[in-house]
């Protein structure tokens, strides 16, 4: 299909304008106009530019592109060998960020409460649709190991478990990535259980003098999830070969 066929199916379902961004959404770096062969991953690191280089893509679709806000603008080192080699190949680097976190169906957010089989789900703003933050809960309650347990069979990756309490947790927050500053809001609110991707030093304090669990799962393990899934739609809907690629990242 054409380029900008792809990019409007992708801003109509993800609809980037309802959210301000850090980073461009859409198309970052033009390549050729039709598009057949799209390898999806994560990041638009070297690993992923070099395997859809590999695969003769003609899109590298991805969650986290490039020219994020307070990032340096000159194309040199890292960026420039990137970028040079999709330019070179003809590939197009297409991006979605928040949108792809906050999407119902298809959103980071969403797949991982699908992969832990929580219940309930939603926004924890209260009438906010593109809330990065989604609520739910688990039935039945898990312990703060049971839990624990879960998610590194889900993710392929054991959790940091920061255990606030011992009671059973029924009630559950998360948000993929790098979202551990969300902790406060969600302990205000009594919540059992916090889950995102990474962790500070003062994320511990946090989740043991407020009582609440936390679980720093991995960004990258956390959001693998949404791209993974846009790229199964567009193969279903759109009939395009979608591959994706996953960089071993342990972050």
């Amino acid at each position: 299909m054409l380029r900008d066929e792809l990019l409007a199916q992708l801003d109509q379902l993800l609809k980037p304008w309802l959210m301000k961004d850090y980073a461009p959404n859409g198309l970052q770096v033009e390549g050729k106009p039709e598009i057949r062969k799209v390898v999806t991953a994560v990041t638009a690191d070297q690993f992923a530019v070099d395997a859809a280089v590999a695969a003769g893509a003609d899109a590298l679709l991805v969650h986290h592109g490039y020219f994020w806000k307070n990032e340096a603008a000159p194309i040199v080192g890292m960026k420039k060998r990137r970028i040079e080699q999709l330019i070179k190949h003809d590939i197009n680097l297409i991006a979605y960020h928040l949108p792809l976190d906050v999407h119902p169906e298809l959103g980071n957010n969403a797949q991982l409460a699908k992969a832990l089989g929580i219940v309930n789900v939603r926004p924890f703003e209260e009438g906010n649709e593109t809330s990065l933050v989604l609520r739910g809960e688990l039935d039945p309650p898990l312990s703060g190991h049971e839990l624990a347990v879960k998610v590194g069979d889900a993710l392929s990756r054991p959790p940091l478990h920061i255990a606030g309490h011992q009671r059973a947790i029924r009630t559950i927050a998360w948000c993929t990535g790098g979202a551990q500053d969300y902790i406060d809001g969600v302990a205000a609110a009594g919540v059992d259980a916090f889950l995102s991707g990474e962790v500070s030093e003062r994320t511990y304090h946090s989740a043991v003098e407020q009582g609440i669990d936390y679980y720093a799962c991995g960004h990258h393990a956390t959001e693998r999830g949404g791209v993974k899934a846009l790229g199964e739609y567009l193969a279903a809907e759109l009939g395009l070969d979608v591959e994706f690629v996953d960089t071993p990242n342990p972050v």
